[in-house]
C-alpha cells in the first residue's frame, strides 16, 4: 500500500485499516487512526507511520477524539513467522516488560542490535519505543478505570519513575495523569442521569491492542519498585479483595476493571461463544446466561499473580450508546466493527496488559475478516459458508500450555475438570463456578499423571517444547508431533489455537515446514493429491471453522486433503490424539479415576 492509497483510506474514514497504519497531521501535532471522524486534513500536511510508537517518536501526540492507541492489532502479526512477527507477539505478551530488550533478543535467538535494526526498519521504532507506547496506554486505562493512587499506578503500568510517567503522559496525551483522570470523571458525571448499564458503558475504555501495531507494554526496570504497594491496592482499585475470587459468600465478586476490547469488521459472536461454552472446563471456566446474552468467565494464571476475566456476548445488533468524547471506538460508528465488553479482576495490576492480550487472542479480536472473506469467498465450497457467517473467528487460547494439555488429554471437558480438581491451585475464595487455576505443566509431571499428558508436561516444563506467544511455530509443531501419544493432527490443532496460527488446520500432515516457508502455496496429502487448503492460505484455520460450523467436517477433525463431505452427527470435542485413550487406561493409577471423574 502506497501513501496515496493510505490517504484515500483516511479520506473515506475506512475502519478496516485501523491498526494497519497511522497518520499524523503536521499542523496540529497529533496522530490518528484512519477512521478518525475529524475533518480530513490536506494531503500536504499528512504523514504516515507504520506504528503508533513511530508516530510518537516523530513528536506527535495521540488524538483525543479517535484514541489511536485503542485500535485492534494488525492481523499481519498473526500470520507472519519471521523475526518481526515473532517479536511483535512477544512484546504484546509483555516480554519486554518482564525481561527487557535482552530477554526479548534471547527468546528470538538474535542479538539485541539485530532486533532493534529489524523493528526500526519495518515499524519505525525499536522495542523500547514500542514498549513505551503500550505502557502509556496501560496507564491511561488504569487512570480512567481505577482509583489507584497515581504514584502506585505508574509502577503498575511499568514505568521506572514518576518523572518518566508524567513526561510520557504529557507527551503522548497532552495532559498530566491527574488531568486525564479528571476528564474521565467529568465524562462519567455527564451520564449520571442514564441507566446503570449506560453509566458502565460511559465509564469503560475502548481497549484494542494498546498501540495497534506499536504493541508492547514497556520494560520492567522499575516494575518491582512499587510491586508491594500495587499488590496491596490492586483489589481496592479493581474491585478485588484478597484475591481474584473474592465473593463474600462464594458468589461472584464485584466487577473489576471495565474494558472494551475492540475488533474490526463483522464479528460472529454467537459462534465463538458456542465454541467456548461446549468446551468450558468446570472450575476454570463457565458460561452464564441465555444464548445471545451470555457471559464467558475464566480464571487466569499470570506472571505476577492470578485473575478472573469476564467477557459479554453482544446482544444482537448493538445499540450504540454515546460515551463521552474520547471513550468511543470510531469503528463502531458504522455497520461493522465494535467491541466486546470485558471486566478484569487481577491480584496484581502489573498483569493488566498481558491479561488483555491473552483475552484478545482467545476471542481472535485482531483478525482481519475482510481479508479472510476475500480469500475464502473465492472458493466455490466456502463462498456460501462465508456469506452465511460473516466475521467467523478462529478462537485462540488464554493459556497455550493449558490448551496443549487439554488437547492431548482428549475427551469431554469433564476429564480436564478432574485434572483441575486434583492438581489445580484453588482460588482464595470461589467466585461462582470458578474455583481453581488450571495446573501448570510442572504440577503435572509426577509419576501418577497419565500418559501422554505427563510426557507433554515434562517437555513443556524443561523447555523442550515452547508455546509462548512468539514461539517458532514450525519448531513447536514438530516437537509436539514427535512426542509419544501426540501425533501430527493434535500438534497442528495446538499450533492453530495455542500459537494462534491462522494458516493451520486445513492440511494437518507433514512437518509444517511448507507452511512456514510459504513456498509452493500447495499442500499435498500422502498420495500426492493437492489438498483444498492450497486455495485458502493463509487463512486455513478460518476455513476449518466454517466447515465445522456447516457440518461438512466433524468438529475437532482436521482435513486430510480429501474433499469435505456431509458427515453424520458428531459431538463437540477437542481432537483426541491417537493412542491417548489407551495410554490413559493403562496408567496406574489413572489420573482421571483417581480424581473421581466419570469417563
Amino acid at each position: 500500500m502506497d501513501d496515496e492509497t493510505r490517504y484515500e483510506a483516511v479520506s473515506s474514514r475506512d475502519a478496516r485499516f485501523d491498526g494497519e497504519f497511522f497518520f499524523a497531521v503536521v499542523t496540529t501535532g497529533i496522530y490518528c487512526r484512519p477512521s478518525c471522524p475529524a475533518v480530513t486534513p490536506k494531503r500536504v500536511n499528512v504523514r504516515f507511520f507504520p506504528s503508533a510508537a513511530a508516530a510518537q517518536a516523530g513528536g506527535f501526540r495521540a488524538c483525543r477524539r479517535c484514541r489511536p492507541d485503542a485500535v485492534p492489532g494488525s492481523a499481519e502479526w498473526n500470520v507472519r513467522a519471521d523475526l518481526v512477527g515473532r517479536a511483535m507477539r512477544f512484546i504484546g505478551d509483555g516480554v519486554v516488560d518482564r525481561e527487557g530488550v535482552g530477554g526479548l533478543a534471547r527468546r528470538l535467538g538474535y542479538s539485541a542490535r539485530q532486533v532493534q535494526r529489524q523493528l526500526t526498519a519495518e515499524l519505525g521504532a525499536g522495542p523500547v519505543a514500542l514498549a513505551r507506547a503500550r505502557r502509556a496506554h496501560t496507564a491511561r486505562v488504569l487512570l480512567q478505570t481505577t482509583t489507584l493512587p497515581v504514584t502506585e499506578l505508574a509502577f503498575a503500568a511499568g514505568f521506572a519513575s514518576i518523572r518518566q510517567f508524567n513526561d510520557t503522559m504529557r507527551e503522548i496525551y497532552a495532559g498530566t495523569p491527574s488531568e486525564l483522570r479528571a476528564a474521565a470523571a467529568v465524562g462519567g458525571r455527564a451520564g449520571a442521569g442514564r441507566t446503570a448499564a449506560a453509566r458502565r458503558g460511559a465509564e469503560s475504555v475502548t481497549c484494542g491492542s494498546g498501540a495497534g501495531r506499536g504493541s508492547g507494554e514497556g520494560h520492567g526496570s522499575g516494575a518491582g519498585r512499587g510491586a508491594a504497594a500495587v499488590r496491596r491496592t490492586a483489589g481496592a482499585g479493581a474491585g478485588v479483595d484478597t484475591g481474584p475470587g473474592a465473593g463474600a459468600d462464594g458468589g461472584p465478586a464485584p466487577a473489576g476493571i471495565p474494558l472494551r476490547l475492540a475488533y474490526r469488521g463483522p464479528y460472529a459472536a454467537a459462534e465463538i461463544f458456542d465454541f467456548l461454552q461446549v468446551r468450558a472446563v468446570d472450575g476454570v471456566e463457565e458460561v452464564r446466561g441465555p444464548r445471545g446474552g451470555r457471559t464467558y468467565r475464566r480464571t487466569l494464571r499470570l506472571t505476577h499473580g492470578s485473575g478472573i476475566a469476564e467477557v459479554d456476548e453482544p446482544t444482537g445488533p448493538r445499540g450504540r450508546r454515546r460515551p463521552p468524547a474520547g471513550l468511543v471506538c470510531p469503528a463502531a460508528r458504522g455497520a461493522d466493527g465494535g467491541w466486546l465488553e470485558c471486566r478484569l479482576r487481577l491480584t496484581d495490576l502489573r498483569d493488566l496488559s498481558t491479561a488483555v492480550q491473552r483475552i484478545r487472542r482467545l476471542f481472535d479480536l485482531d483478525a482481519d475478516p475482510y481479508a479472510v472473506a476475500e480469500r475464502l469467498g473465492a472458493d466455490p465450497l466456502l463462498r456460501p459458508l462465508v456469506a452465511e457467517r460473516p466475521g467467523l473467528r478462529s478462537p485462540g487460547a488464554a493459556d497455550p500450555e493449558e490448551l496443549a494439555v487439554r488437547t492431548v488429554l482428549g475427551g469431554p471437558p469433564e476429564r480436564a475438570a478432574a485434572l483441575v480438581r486434583r492438581y489445580g491451585k484453588p482460588l482464595d475464595a470461589a467466585d461462582g463456578g470458578l474455583t481453581h487455576l488450571f495446573p501448570a505443566p510442572a504440577e503435572l509431571t509426577g509419576a501418577q499423571v497419565a500418559e501422554p499428558v505427563r510426557t507433554l508436561c515434562l517437555a513443556l516444563a524443561d523447555g523442550a517444547v515452547l508455546l509462548d506467544a512468539g514461539a517458532d511455530r514450525g519448531a513447536a509443531e514438530r516437537a509436539l508431533a514427535a512426542l509419544p501419544g501426540v501425533g501430527p493432527r493434535a500438534a497442528a490443532y495446538i499450533r492453530m489455537r495455542a500459537l494462534g496460527d491462522p494458516d493451520v488446520g486445513a492440511a494437518a500432515h507433514g512437518t509444517g515446514q511448507e507452511r512456514d516457508g510459504y513456498g509452493s502455496g500447495q499442500e499435498r496429502d500422502g498420495h500426492g493429491t493437492v489438498a483444498p487448503a492450497a486455495a485458502w492460505r493463509p487463512w486455513g484455520a478460518y476455513a476449518l471453522h466454517h466447515l465445522w460450523n456447516a457440518g461438512l467436517l466433524p468438529t475437532g477433525e482436521m482435513l486430510t486433503g480429501e474433499t469435505p463431505r456431509e458427515p453424520g452427527p458428531e459431538p463437540e470435542r477437542e481432537p483426541e490424539p491417537r493412542g491417548a485413550r489407551e495410554a490413559s487406561l493403562v496408567s496406574d493409577p489413572p489420573v482421571h479415576a483417581a480424581a473421581g471423574s466419570s469417563w
